[in-house]
C-alpha cells in the first residue's frame, strides 16, 4: 500500500506510522517527491487499510494494484536516478556502458578501456564470469578478471560493471566493481536475486529470454524487496521465430516500461542483434524510443576475441556511434552523460551559496522551469540547486559576486538568432570566461490549469518569441483566443496559475509544467521543429579550469578589434585559415562610446594541437584588442 502523509507531519508521528507497520510484518520504504512524501509498505499482511488510515500524520491510503509493488509508478511517479559511482543513469541523461564481452587479459582490458572511455563511454563492462550454452566454450577469468576490470576502471576513471552467475560470489565481486549484471539467463534465479539485493548495489537486469514484461518486473521486485533501490533495466532482445538476427529486438518494451515503472531502461543492442553491423542502427532506434542509455560489446580485435566476436564494434565503429548519439541526443531531448560532470571537489574557490548549503549552485535568467534551468540539468546534475534571476546581467552579477559558481545564458537561437545582449555582457564583463555549451531543442506546449478544456481558452500568454514561433497553432487552431506577450515563457506558466483562470492559458516547455503543476493541453505546437537554443556556460575566470567534461577541449570564443583599413577583418580571417582553424560564427558589435566603430566576435575550432595559440599570437600583432572570451568542449 502506498500511505500519504501529511505536509505537516511531525518526525515522532513519522517513526510511529513506520513501528506499526513493521510490527504487522510489512517493509517500509520512505519516498520523498516533489509535492509529497509517501511511505510504501509491502508485505503479505492481511491488515485492513482501515487502520492505517486513522494513524495520526496521515493522509490518505492507497492500494497497490500491481504484482510489483515496489517498482511500480503507482508507488513512485517521479523518475529513479540510478548512481553508479559518479555517473547517473535515468532522466534526461544518456548512459553509455561499453567494453569486452570477457576480460580475457590484463593487456586487453586496458586497451579496451582506454578506446571507450576516449570515444565518450562512461560504465566499463567486461565479464570475468560467462555462463555459456557450451560447457566447453569459455567461462571467463574468475576473480583474476575482477582484478583486471577494476584496475581498468581506476585508471580510466570508469566505474565497472559485470555479470554475476553464483550467489555466493556476491561478497568477493563487491570489492571490484561498481555495478552488478545479473545476464538474461539469470533473470529468474531468485536466489541470486536475494543475494545481490541484499549487498544494496546497483544492479543491472537483463531482461529473460522468453520474459514477459511483468515477469521483468517481478525480477526486479525481489532485488527491491532485498535491500537495493538502485536498479536499471536492460532490454536485451527476446527469443522468437526468427533467426536473421541473435535475438529480436522489442524495442516497444522501452516506452511500454517506462509507463510502468520509475526504474530507468536500457538497451543492449549487441546480444539482441548478434551482428556488428547492426549495433549502430539498432542503438540510434533505442535512443529514439527513449532508452536511457545502451550496453555495447567493444573489442580491438573482435576476429580472436574468446567471446561474442561477430557482435562486438571496433573501437573505430563505438566513435562513430559515439558521434552519431551525440547528434541524436538533442533531437530526443536529452544529453550524453559524461564523467566528470562537475569536478566539484577540485573547487579552489568556495562561493557563498556552496559553503552555507555545501551544493552547486548555477544562476540563469527567467522562473523556475525555463529552458535555461533544462539546459542546467544537462550540464550538471540534476539536483543542482538553481537561482532564478530578472535579467540576464543579474546572471552576470551572481557569478562575478559569488553567489552562484556557475551561470548558463542563451546564445543563439535557430529562428531568432543571436541574442546579442549576452554577447555585449561577455564583453563588458572580462572575469567572466565561456567554459561550456548546452543544446536544447525548444518544443512549445499549450499548458493551462489541471481540469481547463482548450475551447474554453480566451487568452494564451508567452515570451514575444514563444508566440511567434506559434503562429500557425495561434491562428488556425486557437484563433478565438487572444495572445498576449509575457517577459517569460516559465513565468507565463506561473502568471496563468496565479490568475486560477481556466480561460488563461501559457506557451511554453513541458519543464514549466511540472514545476507549477499545470496540465499540458497540447504538445508540440511550433510552427517549425527545427527550434534549437545553444546556452553558454559561464563562471569566474579564476574557476575556469574546474569545469571540463570528460571530452577534449575543441573550440574557443573570442573578442577582437581591427584598425580602421581597408583588410583589417579579412588580415584577422586569413590568420585563422592560415592554422588551420574552422570558424563556426562571426558577429560584429557596436563599440560603446565609438560610433561606426565594431569589435568582432568569433567562435572557432581550435584544430590541431598548438595551431590556436600560435594564430592567438598573430592576431595579437594584427588587431588593436583581441580577448580569449573562454574555451570548451563541443560536440556540435
Amino acid at each position: 500500500m502506498i500511505i500519504v502523509l501529511k505536509k505537516q507531519i511531525s518526525e515522532m508521528q513519522k517513526e510511529s506510522i513506520r513501528s506499526f507497520l513493521v510490527e504487522k510484518g510489512y517493509t517500509v520504504k520512505e519516498i520523498v517527491g516533489q509535492e509529497e512524501t509517501v511511505f510504501g509498505a509491502v508485505g503479505q499482511s492481511t491488515l485492513d487499510i482501515r487502520e492505517v488510515e486513522l494513524l495520526e500524520g496521515v493522509a490518505n491510503v492507497v492500494p497497490i494494484s500491481k504484482p510489483y509493488k515496489l517498482a511500480s509508478r503507482e508507488l513512485k511517479k517521479e523518475d529513479t536516478i540510478v548512481t553508479v559511482g559518479k555517473v547517473k543513469i535515468g532522466g534526461n541523461r544518456i548512459a553509455i556502458i561499453a567494453g569486452p564481452c570477457a576480460v580475457e587479459s590484463r593487456e586487453q582490458i586496458m586497451t579496451i578501456a582506454a578506446s571507450v572511455r576516449e570515444a565518450g563511454a562512461v560504465i566499463l563492462r567486461g565479464g570475468a564470469f560467462k555462463p555459456r550454452t557450451s560447457p566447453y566454450a569459455f567461462q571467463g577469468l574468475g576473480e583474476e578478471g575482477l582484478r583486471y576490470l577494476k584496475e581498468a576502471g581506476e585508471k580510466y576513471g570508469m566505474p565497472v560493471t559485470t555479470e554475476i552467475v553464483n550467489p555466493s560470489d556476491a561478497p568477493m565481486m563487491t570489492k571490484y566493481i561498481d555495478m552488478f549484471q545479473i545476464g538474461a539467463r539469470n533473470m529468474q534465479n531468485f536466489e541470486l536475486l536475494k543475494a545481490v539485493g541484499k549487498t544494496g548495489m546497483p544492479v543491472l537486469l537483463k531482461r529473460g529470454l522468453c520474459a514477459t514484461i511483468e515477469e521483468w518486473l517481478m525480477a526486479a521486485e525481489y532485488l527491491m524487496a532485498s535491500g537495493t533501490d538502485q536498479i536499471v533495466l536492460c532490454e536485451r532482445g527476446i527469443r522468437t521465430y526468427e533467426r536473421a538476427t541473435r535475438n529480436t529486438l522489442d524495442i516497444s518494451a522501452i516506452p511500454v516500461v517506462q509507463k510502468m515503472t520509475h526504474l530507468p531502461v536500457i538497451g543492449d543492442p549487441s546480444h539482441a542483434t548478434g551482428l556488428r553491423d547492426l549495433v549502430s542502427p539498432m542503438s540510434l532506434a533505442l535512443i529514439a524510443s527513449g532508452a536511457s542509455g545502451l550496453i555495447v560489446e567493444v573489442h580491438n580485435n573482435p576476429e580472436k576475441a574468446f567471446s561474442d566476436g561477430p557482435q562486438s564494434l571496433y573501437p573505430s565503429q563505438f566513435e562513430k556511434l559515439m558521434r552519431d548519439l551525440q547528434a541524436l541526443s538533442a533531437v530526443v531531448g536529452k544529453s550524453l552523460e559524461r564523467i566528470p560532470r562537475m569536478l566539484s571537489a577540485a573547487l579552489s574557490v568556495k562561493t557563498e551559496a556552496s559553503v552555507a548549503t555545501d551544493r552547486l549552485v548555477v544562476a540563469f535568467q527567467g522562473e523556475r522551469g525555463a529552458y535555461s534551468e533544462l539546459a542546467i540539468r544537462r550540464a550538471f546534475d540534476e539536483s543542482t540547486d538553481v537561482l532564478p534571476c530578472k535579467s540576464f546581467s543579474d546572471v552576470f552579477e551572481a557569478v562575478l559576486q559569488g553567489k552562484v559558481a556557475y551561470g548558463m545564458i542563451p546564445l543563439e537561437n535557430t529562428l531568432g538568432g543571436t541574442i546579442y545582449e549576452n554577447l555585449d555582457l561577455l564583453d563588458r564583463h572580462q572575469a567572466v570566461q565561456v567554459v561550456g555549451e548546452q543544446q536544447i531543442r525548444i518544443i512549445h506546449n499549450l499548458i493551462g490549469l489541471p481540469g481547463s478544456k482548450k475551447e474554453s481558452l480566451r487568452e494564451v500568454y508567452s515570451h514575444p518569441q514563444g508566440l511567434a514561433q506559434c503562429t500557425e497553432y495561434l491562428n488556425h487552431e486557437i484563433s478565438y483566443a487572444q495572445a498576449i506577450p509575457f517577459f517569460d515563457t516559465a513565468g507565463a506558466v506561473a502568471y496563468v496559475k496565479e490568475t486560477k483562470d481556466p480561460t488563461k492559458a501559457a506557451i511554453a516547455g513541458a519543464p514549466a509544467a511540472k514545476v507549477y503543476g499545470m496540465e499540458i493541453l497540447a504538445e508540440g505546437i511550433e510552427s517549425n521543429p527545427r527550434n534549437y537554443t545553444r546556452f553558454y556556460i559561464i563562471c569566474r575566470e579564476e574557476r575556469s579550469a574546474v569545469y571540463r567534461s570528460s571530452a577534449p577541449v575543441n573550440r574557443a570564443s573570442l573578442r577582437f578589434t581591427v584598425p580602421d583599413r581597408p583588410g583589417s577583418l579579412f588580415s584577422a580571417l586569413l590568420v585563422l585559415t592560415k592554422h588551420g582553424l574552422n570558424m563556426k560564427k562571426l558577429e560584429s558589435r557596436p563599440i560603446p562610446g565609438k560610433p561606426w566603430e565594431y569589435s568582432f566576435f568569433v567562435e572557432t575550432e581550435l584544430g590541431e594541437t598548438g595551431a590556436f595559440e600560435v594564430a592567438l599570437a598573430e592576431l595579437s600583432e594584427l588587431c588593436l584588442s583581441v580577448r580569449v572570451l573562454g574555451t570548451f568542449t563541443s560536440n556540435l
